[in-house]
């Protein structure tokens, strides 16, 4: 690649969809009020089950978790985002962009973890429904939480230090609307087939590792729901694993596309469009899914509606 080395510039150009103005104006105003709801939805769920004694179980303390983990990865970007779609000035400081980075890189990790554990959850919900309570006790409900959010904010420490260490070609124009580390690494100067193999091992670990788990937790739970007689019950089994697995469907998913999956000319050209649905929509789409196909949660909100409005 050609240019001039620069190890630490003033700032970075975020092409985004600069070569797109007219979608650049439809993404301002849907990502606006995706945010708005993204803010008021995770918030919902948050108080609901803080204020919500009934709810004080495993499953809605991993679920609090996911949902103020939304808050934050979201709010991490969009703003940039939408400051940056609304003029021709598409920068971002050099300090901004490690910053940026660091968050989305630990809380994407952390995502990833948590998820796991939610699916290691239903597993002994299911599973094992006599020792649940024994096992699923308030002191490791804390331990997996905090394993979840330490890891992924390790991982994120490594790459953010190996990313920009990386001499940066002059023209230090990314092309993604967010710092992103493909696309960062994609600017450098020198060879980057080191870093390219540790961000392959790092996915292995964060992405495809914890998706296994969640496969073989599923598997474990498909086999013993599959055992009981009533259909009513086993109805009522799955529907409680059902938002869980809607999520990381769409979550998982979109990352292993973005991340993991061969770069060829199609994927690299729609790989914007696959980070904008995992950073943007998914955090929107989990209170709605976690509250549509929940009635805990439904009548939990309408009691909260009612009181207010009283």
């Amino acid at each position: 690649m050609k240019g001039t080395n620069v190890s630490h510039p003033a700032g970075f150009i975020l092409l985004g969809f600069s070569d797109q103005p007219q979608l650049e104006m439809f993404l301002l105003l849907v990502i606006s009020i995706i945010y708005i709801l993204t803010l008021m939805g995770n918030t919902a769920i948050i108080l609901i089950l803080y204020l919500n004694p009934k709810l004080h179980i495993p499953m809605y303390f991993f679920l609090s978790n996911l949902s103020f983990l939304d808050l934050c990865f979201t709010t991490s970007i969009v703003p940039q985002m939408l400051w940056n779609l609304k003029g021709p000035e598409k920068t971002i400081s050099y300090t901004g962009c490690v910053i940026q980075l660091y968050i989305v890189l630990g809380l994407g990790s952390t995502e990833c973890i948590l998820l796991t554990v939610m699916a290691y959850d239903r597993f002994n919900a299911i599973c094992r429904p006599l020792h649940y309570g024994v096992i699923m006790h308030p002191k490791l409900l804390w331990q997996l939480a905090a394993v979840a959010w330490i890891s992924g904010f390790v991982e994120a420490t490594v790459q953010t230090i190996l990313v920009f260490q990386l001499p940066l070609c002059s023209h230090h124009m990314v092309d993604d609307f967010m710092c992103e580390e493909p696309a960062l690494i994609k600017i450098a100067c020198v060879d980057t087939t080191f870093l390219e193999n540790e961000l392959s091992v790092a996915s292995v670990l964060y992405v495809v590792l914890p998706l296994g788990l969640v496969l073989v937790s599923y598997g474990c739970i498909v086999r013993s729901v599959l055992r009981i007689k009533p259909a009513e019950s086993r109805r009522k089994a799955f529907g409680t694993c059902g938002s869980h697995v809607i999520v990381v469907v769409l979550f998982f998913g979109t990352i292993i596309s973005v991340y993991i999956q061969p770069k060829s000319k199609h994927t690299q050209k729609h790989s914007k469009f696959l980070t904008l649905f995992y950073t943007v929509l998914i955090p929107s789409l989990n209170p709605l899914i976690y509250t549509l196909r929940n009635k805990e949660v439904k009548w939990a909100l309408l009691r909260l509606l009612l009181r207010d409005s009283k």
